[in-house]
Order: C-alpha cells, then structure tokens, then sequence
C-alpha cells in the first residue's frame, strides 16, 4: 500500500481547495513519515490544523490509534477543507475530499 511508484492523483475537489505544494507535501508525509513506520491500510485520513497561523497536517487511521502531526511551512487558511483523504485502490493512490470517497 503506499507505494511512490504508483500513480498519483488528487480529486477536482482537493486540487480547488489546495495548492499543489500542500498536496504535494501530503505525498512526502506518506512517503518519508509514514511508509515503514507505521502499517498503513488503504484509506489514510489527514486533519488540516491551525497552528498560530501555520498549516499542521494530522494522521490517523480508522481501527489504529497510531496519530501522528506534522507542521508544514505554509500559513493555515480558513478556506482548506477540515479534512482530506489518502486512498489506495491497489493500483492508484487518490487525495480526495471525505465526501468524494466511496461508501460501502
């Protein structure tokens, strides 16, 4: 799960919402803090903070109670969704919005 080579994408709906380098950087998080440190499954769920006007990136993981936070060098905006999600089909990974997602 969560692999760099495979295809990447992010839904209309994030990439209307977010700039490219904080899509950009939910990419390395998954990748550099995420990947081998703790087991992912193939929906991640990432909680856009604000701290003192700065962006923090919160995962967690449904059924885990591994939560990790993570600040990003860019200013916090009101306008950001609360919440974004990382899934993995298998073959594609999607940064999409909560209610964009599949419901089973």
């Amino acid at each position: 799960m969560f692999s760099a080579n495979h295809s990447r994408f992010a839904t209309y709906g994030v990439i209307a919402k977010l700039p490219g380098e904080i899509i950009d950087s939910i990419w390395m998080i998954i990748d550099q803090d995420l990947t081998g440190v703790v087991p992912l499954g193939n929906l991640l769920r990432f909680d856009l903070l604000n701290t003192k006007g700065k962006l923090t990136m919160a995962f967690s993981e449904k059924n885990s109670d591994t939560q990790v936070a993570i600040d990003l060098p860019f200013d916090y905006d009101a306008s950001f969704p609360e919440t974004v999600m990382a899934y993995d089909d298998g073959e594609n990974q999607t940064i999409l919005l909560p209610e964009e997602g599949h419901q089973h």
